[in-house]
């Protein structure tokens, strides 16, 4: 096999009259695999699509059409060889020539496609074009002819195999991108290929597996040839008669170790080699890098209802997940190095798995080589989110294709956990009125239950396939009960307040979230009205919830006051967003094992917004990250509700057992201890206990002015009486000197009364300024070193502006809505 990538020598036109004066009949150069948003921006023509409002200004772009071309040498395909032109991935409607000849159509970003070009090589130059139409164009054709179906945009996105949120969502743009996305290359071969390999892992028992080797084989001359596969010392070749076409091979090994989910155990790797081969020598080849683990959701009925709980190896695992969507709108940016930063991110706080949701793409091999490798968790959408889609042509084959491609290719890696139908789509058919509007048509019901799940049990026999996300496995039951199967709490920021978390106890909730803006370096890189405002316009261009901001000011109510300035609005809507969210983490963490995970919505963002995402699109961390690396922590203590008592909940998501001094402590503002108790407990490994609390705890004196304080050497809980807005704050609690150290800044903050969310907002003084920790309660007295790493030279009083060092007393003296 000879491989010869074609990305050099592109260059992009525009085929449409209807752009720009500037653009039109113009051809720049073009990078491949890349997007013509950005081929237009490094040739200066247009604005950066992220900056103030371009995203409303280059809404021309959807119904551009385009061309790449390029020229390439090659040799002409030899006797009984075979040439193949191959494209990994292109986005979306394109129309392929090679030498004036036609090679054929696509309409699907989510799959490859390969073309025999062996009778229209020559030697020498070579001219390829790939012709782009109009996604949106397209996609509006089908509708005409099959009928529409709902979905959540004001564009037909569910009538075109393409990312959904490239057609904008309610956290992204509508840069509706178009492009070779993916590497395209020319593959030389002769005899015969391997087309695919596919490795079924399996644990045969301690310190042994199976690995048996799926390999499907495309055939240019028929002879006798052998599969040869390898992992470590073990080996095994098996014979394939001529034209053959689907080989199985079976390896049993032995000193095998088990992979584990971080904070579980290690991630062995193995390297696992499959060589097809005749006797001249190696035709083809491919390493699988795999790892020995079981994985199954048990969804046993028990005495609550249908439980969805993730087993590993045996162990039933609490899951401390998040939400993942593409960590670029233009996704060509999105190298394995900023993967591994954004993995590495959600392992340090405290995550175990990542859902990759349907509304994006199928997740590269670097995303998952980097879980493979940090024990992470994968839970894989396929790519239909929210909307009814036809079950008829042209949709159906080419779902069915990518789904087959994808599922064969990401099956190798030990992160997958499960395959998931599809994000909210039998949900919206019971609860959203699309039944009326369908009256009778299709609108997917036959991917969940037949197509989909058919291809995982053929291809992928050893994964867990759940029809959509939320679901109840329990027939006749809505697919959001709290009582079986998967949950969506979207109550809480739509129309509750965060408090009514506790109103459920679902037995797994895989999507909840609070918005709030982006960190304050971010937002004033992409975004320049003056005054900036949260209804400037430009703000508002990258606010895309539908009442965003309305529901950001609603769910202040009751909990910290309205400030008037922009720059305390944005401390409050930051905090608030932390408080919310981990405030469900605590109530869902705290009812293990009938509640069996929690995953937030969402780790990222794919540009500047105001947005749900605990890490921002500069790949900086707001203050719920800081929350949710508090609140997933494998060690918790939480102040929660059990009837008409407030308990003390310890969580112990440890292998060792967990012995806990504990100091339960009920003060004043000003640190004087009202009541005080202290007590030894035992939590076991992996479990929850519930301590009752003494009368002398939980009834204060001066409900304004007192707290709660539960503290052991790994974790501490604090609780006053009332919403902040009821409390006697002072405004002003802390203290602070800084000075610089190697590698940053230390920042000395000491609370002379009780601060609660004690947090430096670093980036505001250096852009690449990061502090160890955040949301800190600090009772009177207290001292805490804050640790700010940056290579920035500044002057350090500035990380104790008031600005920068805040608290949520703060926002009781600042100018307020009236």
């Amino acid at each position: 096999m000879i491989r010869q990538n074609l990305h050099d020598g592109w260059q992009l036109t525009t085929m449409t009259a209807e752009v720009p004066d500037h653009i039109r009949d113009r051809t720049v150069p073009a990078t491949v695999p890349g997007s013509t948003h950005l081929d237009l921006l490094a040739s200066g023509l247009i604005t950066d699509p992220f900056l103030d409002q371009a995203e409303t200004e280059l809404a021309w772009t959807h119904r551009a059409d385009w061309r790449y071309t390029t020229t390439f040498l090659a040799a002409a395909a030899g006797q009984d060889q075979r040439a193949d032109l191959v494209f990994d991935g292109l986005d979306t409607v394109a129309t392929i020539d090679l030498n004036g000849r036609h090679l054929g159509q696509t309409a699907n970003m989510h799959r490859s496609y390969r073309f025999d070009v062996r009778e229209l090589l020559v030697d020498g130059a070579n001219e390829l074009t790939v012709s782009f139409a109009s996604a949106l164009t397209h996609a509006e054709k089908i509708e005409a002819a099959l009928g529409r179906r709902e979905h959540v945009n004001t564009h037909p996105f569910n009538m075109v195999r393409k990312m959904a949120c490239s057609f904008g969502w309610d956290w992204g743009p509508d840069l509706q991108t178009a492009g070779i996305w993916r590497p395209v290359r020319l593959e030389r071969w002769h005899t015969a290929r391997l087309a695919q390999v596919r490795p079924v892992v399996t644990v045969t028992g301690p310190d042994a597996g199976r690995v048996e080797v799926h390999a499907e084989i495309e055939w240019a001359r028929q002879e006798d040839l052998t599969l040869q596969i390898t992992l470590g010392a073990h080996e095994r070749t098996v014979v394939v008669p001529a034209g053959q076409t689907r080989v199985i091979a079976r390896l049993d090994v032995t000193d095998v170790e088990l992979w584990w989910p971080v904070g579980l155990g290690a991630q062995p790797l193995y390297d696992l080699k499959v060589l097809l081969r005749n006797e001249s020598g190696s035709l083809d080849g491919t390493v699988k890098r795999i790892g020995f683990r079981t994985v199954t959701v048990d969804t046993v009925p028990d005495e609550h209802g249908t439980p969805f709980t993730v087993v590993v190896n045996g162990q039933p695992v609490f899951i401390k997940g998040a939400n993942w969507i593409p960590d670029d709108h233009f996704l060509t940016r999105i190298t394995r190095d900023r993967l591994a930063r954004r993995v590495d991110q959600a392992v340090a706080m405290h995550a175990n798995l990542l859902r990759v949701w349907g509304g994006g793409i199928y997740e590269s091999d670097d995303f998952y080589d980097v879980c493979d490798e940090r024990g992470v968790l994968v839970w894989q959408d396929f790519a239909l989110a929210c909307a009814a889609y036809p079950e008829e042509e042209p949709v159906r084959s080419e779902l069915e294709a990518e789904a087959r491609e994808n599922v064969a290719r990401l099956m190798s890696h030990a992160s997958l956990a499960l395959w998931n139908g599809g994000n909210e789509n039998v949900w919206g058919f019971a609860d959203w009125g699309w039944q009326e509007q369908l009256d009778g048509r299709t609108w997917g019901l036959g991917y969940y239950d037949d197509v989909l799940p058919g291809i995982v049990a053929e291809l992928d026999p050893t994964r867990f396939y759940c029809p959509s996300s939320p679901y109840s496995p329990a027939g006749g039951v809505h697919p959001n009960d709290e009582n079986h199967g998967t949950r969506h709490e979207w109550e809480v920021w739509n129309r509750l307040d965060h408090g009514h978390y506790r109103d459920h106890v679902p037995r797994f909730c895989s999507e909840f979230g609070f918005q709030g803006p982006p960190t304050w370096t971010t937002l004033t890189r992409w975004i320049h009205d003056r005054p900036l405002t949260r209804e400037s316009p430009s703000f508002l261009t990258h606010q895309k919830a539908e009442d965003g901001n309305g529901k950001l000011h609603r769910g202040l109510a009751g909990n910290l006051p309205h400030p008037s300035r922009f720059e305390d609005w944005h401390w409050a809507t930051q905090l608030n967003q932390a408080r919310a969210v981990s405030f469900g983490v605590e109530h869902f963490r705290s009812w293990w094992p009938r509640t069996a995970g929690a995953i937030v919505w969402q780790l990222n963002d794919c540009w500047p917004v105001t947005s749900w995402a605990a890490i921002d699109s500069e790949e900086r961390v707001k203050p719920l990250w800081y929350a949710l690396r508090h609140a997933f922590a494998p060690r918790l203590l939480t102040f929660q509700p059990r009837g008409d008592r407030m308990v003390l909940v310890a969580v112990n998501d440890h292998d060792e057992a967990w012995d806990a001094h504990l100091t339960l402590d009920r003060q004043t503002f000003r640190g004087v201890t009202l009541d005080l108790t202290r007590l030894r407990r035992t939590i076991r490994p992996r479990s929850v206990l519930e301590l009752e609390l003494p009368d002398g705890l939980t009834q204060p004196a001066d409900e304004h002015a007192e707290v709660m304080v539960a503290t052991t050497a790994e974790a501490r809980a604090i609780l006053p009486f009332l919403p902040d807005v009821e409390l006697a704050y002072d405004p002003n609690p802390l203290s602070a000197r800084a000075e610089a150290v190697p590698g940053g800044y230390e920042v000395v903050v000491r609370a002379e009364a009780f601060a609660r969310d004690v947090t430096i907002l670093a980036d505001r003084v250096a852009p690449d300024a990061v502090v160890d920790d955040a949301l800190v309660p600090m009772p009177a007295g207290e001292v805490r070193t804050f640790h700010i790493r940056t290579s920035a030279a500044v002057d350090p009083v500035a990380f104790t502006d008031r600005l920068v060092l805040r608290c949520a007393n703060d926002l009781t003296a600042v100018p307020r809505e009236r």
